[in-house]
């Protein structure tokens, strides 16, 4: 005899047990492989994100100490020729001086070097702008009047750049000086 569907089913669910425990595990082991591959892609990617952070850093560490060196090489050339023994040379020198001093890549302590140079060059800071002439600009055949006192404007010029910057008080007098146009 045939059974009729009814009692086929109610067979079929009389002879059904409870799931076994490894079966359970079975059942959802395609649902812990995704959730595995998520995390592991969301670790990935936060890695990623991290390194990448992490280069940026790095390189745009790496500009500015480029920038810093190439901002120090120029000073020191500006600094020989502030030292040197002509006044047109000095002039030059002072002059770059005062445009480097401007720049962001100069910090305090350099900005403090730059203000020892340039005291170097002038004697006496009270005495700017009344010091006398000096004689090698007129040894080249060149005004020493006119020299010596480019030297001065230029000087003035780094001392009102650096007492801006280091937070200072300029005296009116060498704001004037450093106003003045000696070319």
């Amino acid at each position: 005899m045939t059974p009729s569907p009814a009692t086929a089913a109610s067979t079929l669910v009389a002879q059904s047990a409870p799931a076994q425990w490894w079966e359970i595990v079975a059942a959802l082991g395609p649902l812990a492989v995704l959730l595995a591959a998520v995390a592991a892609a969301v670790v990935g990617l936060l890695t990623l994100r991290q390194k990448a952070q992490a280069d940026a850093f790095a390189l745009a560490q790496k500009s500015e100490a480029d920038s810093r060196s190439e901002w120090w090489r120029r000073t020191q050339w500006a600094m020989d020729r502030a030292l040197g023994s002509e006044d047109d040379v000095k002039a030059l020198g002072l002059a770059a001086l005062s445009v480097l001093s401007e720049s962001e890549l100069a910090r305090e302590e350099e900005l403090r070097l730059l203000d020892i140079a340039w005291k170097s060059v002038i004697e006496r800071d009270e005495d700017l702008e009344v010091r006398p002439a000096r004689t090698s600009a007129a040894k080249i055949g060149v005004s020493a009047q006119g020299s010596d006192q480019r030297v001065r404007a230029a000087a003035a010029k780094l001392r009102v750049a650096l007492d801006r910057r280091l937070g200072r008080h300029t005296p009116k007098s060498i704001k004037d000086l450093a106003e003045q146009d000696f070319r």
